[in-house]
């Protein structure tokens, strides 16, 4: 480094032009994957509107390749996830409080549109659990469902087109990231007080109750439990523990042996098939066993007609639209994710929200309600071995042969069953050992998953998501307010600068302080910054072992933007360290930070020479300096450094 010329490799060349860095901003922000470069690629205009095409529409990328051996899976796969779709869309439906075909049809539509625009090739489409819940308590609120059902249905169909406009609009503007502060810990916390509500709700099937509260949290769940239990059946209490066992049975036995997957996957049917049978034959009504009654055969009717943008309506259904929609957003990606990630592959999470939103939106106008990617289905779809989106293609033939032929069958499906088939599937959703993780690890993340947990299990679910949700801003806020700082030392035998607490063998340089700045420095943190960085020098110039300071140097390698706040405060900070007799610089700026720094003057004002490209090279010439502070003068260098905030 000694024989370079300070500051020669430090690239000093004018900003670049506005529009440029525009571009490349909204590239980072909205493009990461940069889709436009297959195109760039191919020189004919064909083939780039071919690429065009495939980018997004995803079916025409694999079905070009696609095979009979690929379909051989694809077809198990399928057959074995409508087993599963029948009876969760029979239940789901009923804890929407919606008509139990409603739920069947929710399994029709949908996949067939997610199989063209999706792009994982293992998520299965379906109604979930909480947010079925979401809608009845929300929409529940605005139209009765037992007084208006009808009105209350064409509300459920209006908040799910609501909830696809939104997820397509994010799609298309490509604002994924949005979805990114739902957190995992939210995520987690958010499933498992749903998972609590949802159980103790299906104690009303359970113990055969016709009237139930409508309202969601835990005391007046249980309140209503137990002032009924003059009307509880124990007959039909011994069928659901019955199911329920059963059913828990196969989901250990699946967690033992997972190659029998397909037993757990298949125990839902099963607990439907027999609990009508036996409802059929012992005349359950007559024994309080009370059954979902009429279904009609037919495929999907039309319901575009039915919308109801109603102003008395429209402030409920836009919100139940929007929460719902980010919820079952954040459900779905993150589920999508996961199977890719095991193989190795990866999603493209905006061509994911156009196609949730594109089936929703089509799902509104064919009489369906809001569907995404259930954990549950997907498992089974994954471990079947589906290899391709055709599975969903398959469930949805196979569903529309169940709505032409075989749904009546299932009118005489026991509630009891229902409610074990939920129960069993809402006591996955509660993830002890993942939030006794996240208590041992990070205490503020278990906060974060415990705000969501108990406000949706003891308020209410959104009161429970958004408390949830400030949290994790405010964590975000604080970061960014109060950034880490550190010192830097020396690591033996080597060139680099590491944290000193990190590292306590790190050699120190007298008189010379390195410190390292890692947040983005505007508006909210300077004042902190300032404090802080004065702070580090008080206490230095109070080891005397170590000599007065003479040098700061800043290491803003972690500064990734800084406005004209943050500008303002290095340029007081370098002349209140001046007036004490400190020479302050700088060391690797980023490209943003560098050209606000040119083009503000504050290189002419720091001087070039005190910009350094590397910590190494600015210890370096530090020490090669003339101190600017005699050892006569470092007496009350001490006294002065008391003073800075007050001088800045």
């Amino acid at each position: 480094m000694g024989s370079l010329k300070n500051g020669e490799n430090v690239n000093f060349s004018a900003p670049r032009p506005f529009g440029k860095k525009l571009k490349s901003d909204l590239k980072e922000t909205f493009f990461p994957d940069d889709p436009f470069k297959q195109f760039r690629d191919e020189s004919g205009a064909m083939d780039r509107v071919k690429k065009g095409f495939q980018y997004f529409i995803p079916i025409l990328q694999w079905l070009p390749k696609y095979n009979l051996n690929m379909f051989k899976y694809d077809l198990l796969a399928g057959i074995t996830i409508t087993s599963l779709a029948i009876p969760q869309g029979i239940s789901y439906a009923k804890l929407g409080i919606l008509p139990p075909i409603i739920g069947l049809y929710s399994s029709f539509v949908p996949p067939l549109v997610y199989a063209v625009f999706g792009s994982s090739k293992h998520l299965a489409v379906g109604t979930v659990a909480a947010c079925s819940l979401l809608i009845s308590e929300t929409i529940g609120a605005v139209a009765s469902p037992e007084e208006e059902p009808t009105l209350y249905l064409h509300l459920v169909f209006t908040a799910t087109f609501v909830t696809g406009v939104m997820q397509a609009v994010l799609g298309f503007l490509r604002l994924g990231i949005l979805v990114d502060f739902l957190s995992h810990s939210t995520i987690l916390g958010f499933m498992g007080g749903t998972a609590v509500i949802i159980c103790l709700q299906q104690l009303k099937g359970i113990f055969g109750l016709t009237h139930f509260t409508s309202k969601t949290d835990v005391y007046s769940v249980l309140h209503a439990v137990f002032s009924l239990r003059k009307e509880w059946k124990w007959e039909s209490a011994l069928v659901g523990v019955v199911f329920l066992l059963f059913l828990q049975f196969t989901r250990y036995l699946r967690n033992r042996k997972p190659k029998l997957f397909w037993v757990s996957a298949m125990a839902p049917m099963v607990t439907v098939i027999v609990g009508c049978l036996f409802a059929y034959f012992i005349k359950g009504s007559q024994h309080g066993i009370l059954t979902v009654g009429h279904l009609s055969k037919g495929i999907n009717p039309i319901s575009i007609h039915f919308l109801n943008f109603d102003s008395k309506y429209l402030s409920a259904v836009v919100q139940t639209g929007l929460i719902t929609g980010l919820i079952a957003l954040a459900e779905g990606i993150a589920i999508g994710r996961s199977f890719a990630i095991i193989k190795n592959e990866q999603i493209d999470g905006n061509k994911e929200m156009i196609a949730f939103g594109l089936m929703n939106i089509v799902g509104s106008f064919t009489s369906c309600y809001l569907t995404t990617g259930p954990f549950s289905k997907t498992a089974v779809n994954f471990n079947a071995g589906c290899r391709t989106a055709m599975s969903n293609i398959v469930m949805a033939i196979f569903m529309a042969l169940t709505l032409l032929f075989l749904a009546p069958v299932f009118s005489y499906t026991p509630l009891v069953a229902l409610s074990a088939i939920i129960m069993s599937a809402m006591l996955g959703l509660i993830k002890y050992e993942e939030m006794y993780h996240l208590l041992k690890v990070d205490k503020f993340d278990f906060c974060i998953c415990m705000a969501a947990f108990l406000g949706v299990a003891f308020l209410s679910m959104d009161i429970g998501i958004m408390l949830s949700v400030g949290l994790a801003l405010l964590r975000a806020l604080l970061y960014m307010a109060r950034p880490a700082t550190c010192k830097l030392g020396k690591i033996p035998n080597s060139n680099l600068y590491r944290d000193v607490e990190q590292y306590p063998n790190a050699t120190r340089n007298h008189g010379i302080i390195v410190l390292q700045l890692g947040s983005p420095i505007y508006y909210a943190n300077s004042n902190y910054i300032t404090e802080r960085i004065f702070r580090w020098v008080r206490d230095e110039q109070g080891n005397f072992e170590d000599g007065p300071v003479e040098h700061v140097l800043l290491e803003l390698s972690g500064v990734t933007s800084i406005d004209m706040t943050g500008l303002e405060t290095l340029t007081e900070i370098r002349r209140s360290l001046q007036a004490n007799g400190i020479q302050m610089g700088i060391v690797n700026p980023r490209i943003v930070v560098m050209e606000k720094m040119i083009a503000s003057k504050f290189t002419d004002t720091i001087g070039k020479e005190n910009i350094y490209l590397s910590v190494d090279e600015g210890v370096e010439r530090c020490r090669d300096l003339v101190p600017k502070l005699k050892q006569t003068e470092t007496g009350a260098g001490s006294s002065n450094m008391r003073t800075m905030e007050q001088q800045v």
